[in-house]
């Protein structure tokens, strides 16, 4: 596998430009619905109506290069904007991004064509007790690293992203903690479409808590990621399946492609819809003989 993590930003190597940007800037509102394409992991490509494209947290394999999370890298993709919710390696692969613009940990309000995003500063998940592994817990234990806010390392910062485009609020919650203080939730509103990591290890956030946050946020539909995938994810992430916690819904559909359409007067007439693209994910992954690596289980 290329090692990637003392490149640095690429953009200089890159033969594409920002001409897409320039006719954008320029360019009527259209009359289309929202796409939404999932790229395993907390990655997701967002096409707006005027067909302007966001990616965000595109991942990598640990730094630390003893062990791995992911069979493969993540594929170099061209999107108009690039954006990572936080510093971890899972989330902030941005310079495999073949991109105009880069929105690393985003605080505060962007606009461009038919989108405005909103980032709102946070704090990642530190208490995982809830967890099959207590990960942050042991980070404690192990290493220097400061988990807890206020006073916690960058990496346990976390930015949560409210993208508005083509009628819809759309909200990616990173890895944030599950009970932000009062003024979070009050800028965040309402939201029509929350992507929130659900795993079968509850890895971030336990099944109750996801249970309180669709009771805050009322969203339409919710649309699991930060997942284990058989034939992307190592075993070794500890990971789970979202299985488990799709049987617990009572609405629950499971996508036939990795990429969808959100069509506006679809999402509003959804109620606690969860919509979950499994193991559908927008690019080639690694060959079926890494079969053996497969979790079914819930």
């Amino acid at each position: 596998m290329t090692d990637h993590l003392n490149d640095g930003l690429w953009a200089w190597k890159q033969s594409e430009n920002n001409n897409r940007m320039i006719a954008l800037q320029r360019a009527a509102f259209a009359d289309r619905p929202v796409r939404l394409a999932y790229f395993g992991g907390s990655a997701f490509r967002i096409t707006t109506p005027s067909g302007l494209t966001l990616m965000i947290d595109p991942w990598r394999n640990p730094p630390w290069g003893t062990w791995n999370w992911y069979l493969c890298e993540f594929p170099e993709v061209e999107v108009d904007i690039g954006l990572s919710t936080h510093a971890h390696f899972d989330h902030d692969c941005l310079h495999r991004l073949h991109a105009s613009t880069l929105l690393d940990r985003l605080v505060g309000r962007y606009e461009f064509a038919d989108v405005t995003i909103t980032g709102i500063a946070d704090k990642h998940v530190s208490d995982t007790s809830h967890a099959n592994v207590d990960w942050a817990g042991l980070t404690r234990k192990l290493t220097p690293m400061e988990t807890l806010p206020p006073n916690n390392w960058r990496s346990f910062d976390n930015t949560l992203l409210l993208i508005e485009t083509g009628g819809l609020r759309i909200l990616h919650w990173g890895d944030n903690r599950p009970d932000p203080p009062p003024e979070v939730w009050e800028r965040l509103g309402q939201v029509d479409v929350a992507l929130l990591p659900i795993d079968g290890s509850q890895h971030v956030l336990g099944y109750e808590q996801v249970e309180a946050i669709r009771g805050r946020l009322r969203p339409k539909v919710i649309v699991p990621h930060h997942y284990f995938i058989w034939n992307v994810t190592h075993r070794a992430s500890t990971l789970g399946p979202p299985s488990k916690w799709m049987a617990r819904q009572s609405n629950a559909v499971w996508t036939d492609d990795s990429e969808i359409t959100l069509e506006r007067d679809w999402v509003m007439q959804s109620t606690d819809l969860a919509l979950c693209f499994g193991d559908r994910v927008q690019f080639d992954p690694p060959d079926p003989a890494y079969a053996s690596n497969r979790h079914d289980g819930a």
